[in-house]
């Protein structure tokens, strides 16, 4: 393949990306949007391998990454049930981080990739290696950390270390006071020495970055190392010379950064606060003065008792979260949903930012099971209209409809923007037991007058209010 036509390529395939992510804003062209990207990757993967900066003795090489690298990604996919693509996610932004790392260093070492580069050119090009490593180290370690916090093998509790904010700065000034010595070496193996060092210190503050992190955080996290994992992936386009990695890298990282942005604003934070961590690792110990733990009795509820709160409902709202992705409980609600619109019940679905584990979890749940776009709203959608709400149910959700948001001053997650299913006639929380969410704070929610309490495995109870409807 020439060069030129390699080109026209890189364009068409940068085309269809640009589609793709515009597809993906909104659920029905969802599918359209992922179909653009397939034919834009696969484009861009065929215009590479064949284009003329492969020799054809590298080519078996190639091939064989592809068909291992390929059947890695067809069984994951297979495999991996729905309640899991958060952890793959913060995964596969690893490989990219470790990918810019292993191009960077090899980029280096190779002779030839900065053989004709005039003086001020090959400075340009080194800062392009130093800076891509840097990256790709923290989206590395960060995401790796990432994975074990949201598969449970971390505790989702921060780990704030004295005077982390010294550290990370001197770790930044020990980066920059090598960055200089790298530009400055006169020898391979000096440069080298810097190049690992920083290395080093960047996979130190990844860990530590995501380990400060609190489990509230996790939606916000899997976010910003989409955004680093897209300007690692520019920075291995600067170094390669290869423009499609960098336009392309430049569209992840920009798309990751701004959603990062709308999920710190639809969770009443800012992004520094975020990096700085401590939020959602558990409910700290009340101080005197400060509001206390919600006390009461709560109010059981049996699945025919709800299921005739429903019948003879004429609103409805239901809150997915993260309990019902564990209890894949999506096809269910479905079904519920379908029985009561045919008895002319109004449901919809309110959503919150950062409800489940990723961006979109719960709208990606609600479409495998086939819920009509159109009930499905966000929460600024809906928020007013719990009001004239007959009942309102949540399935395994819990810090996204804390009244303490709102009603407590003194709560870790005060001002934090809620669903207020509280305001309901009826509210029926859906929880296998009365323990706190992921962000460890109380919910007052429990103990009002108006709510209950359904106890179980959300699928299980969910199949009895289901039958109860029916008959």
């Amino acid at each position: 393949m020439s060069a030129s036509l390699a080109s026209v390529s890189y364009i068409g395939a940068t085309i269809l990306f640009i589609l793709s992510l515009g597809g993906l804003s909104n659920p029905e062209s969802s599918r359209r949007g992922n179909l653009y990207g397939i034919i834009g990757m696969t484009i861009a993967v065929l215009a590479t391998v064949f284009g003329p900066h492969v020799t054809l003795a590298g080519l078996p090489w190639i091939i064989a990454a592809m068909v291992v690298g390929g059947s890695i990604g067809l069984y994951a996919a297979r495999k991996v049930q729905m309640t899991q693509m958060p952890e793959l996610v913060a995964l596969m932004h690893s490989l990219v981080g470790l990918a810019a790392c292993l191009v960077g260093f090899a980029n280096y070492i190779d002779p030839m990739a900065s053989m004709d580069l005039s003086s001020a050119e090959r400075a340009i090009h080194e800062i392009e290696i130093y800076v891509g490593i840097l990256i790709g180290a923290v989206t590395f370690s960060g995401s790796l950390i990432a994975f074990g916090k949201l598969s449970g093998k971390i505790g989702g509790k921060p780990l704030l270390l004295p005077g982390r904010h010294f550290l990370n700065l001197a770790g930044l000034l020990v980066v920059i006071a090598f960055g200089y010595q790298f530009l400055q070496a006169e020898t391979p193996s000096a440069g080298m020495t810097a190049l690992i060092v920083m290395t080093v210190i960047a996979l130190l503050f990844g860990i530590h970055m995501v380990m400060a992190i609190g489990g509230a955080d996790m939606p916000v996290v899997v976010s910003m190392l989409n955004s680093y994992s897209g300007w690692a992936a520019a920075a291995t386009g600067f170094m390669l010379n290869n423009d499609l990695l960098i336009v392309t890298g430049a569209l992840v990282g920009s798309s990751g950064a701004i959603l990062s942005y709308i999920m710190c604003r639809a969770m009443n934070r800012n992004f520094f606060s975020v990096i700085a961590g401590g939020f959602g690792g558990g409910a700290p110990a009340k101080k005197s003065g400060e509001a206390a733990q919600p006390q009461g009795e709560v109010t059981p509820i049996s699945a025919t008792e709800t299921a005739e709160l429903l019948k003879d409902a004429k609103n409805v709202i239901i809150v997915p979260g993260y309990g019902m992705a564990v209890a894949q409980a999506q096809h269910t609600v479905n079904a519920i949903t379908q029985v009561l619109r045919e008895h002319g019940v109004n449901v919809r679905f309110g959503i919150h930012p950062v409800a489940g584990r990723m961006p979109g979890h719960m709208n990606v749940l609600l479409a495998e099971a086939k819920v009509p776009y159109d009930i499905v709203m966000e929460m600024d959608e809906l928020n007013g209209d719990f009001p004239e709400t007959d009942v309102a149910i949540v399935i395994g959700a819990n810090d996204i409809v804390n009244p303490a948001a709102q009603e407590d001053p003194g709560s870790p997650i005060a001002g934090m923007p809620v669903l207020e299913v509280w305001k309901a006639k009826t509210s029926i929380m859906m929880k296998r037991s009365m323990a706190t969410g992921y962000a460890g704070v109380d919910n007052p929610l429990f103990y009002k007058d108006n709510n209950r309490m359904l106890f179980g495995d959300a699928k299980k109870m969910l199949e009895e209010v289901l039958g109860a409807l029916k008959a």
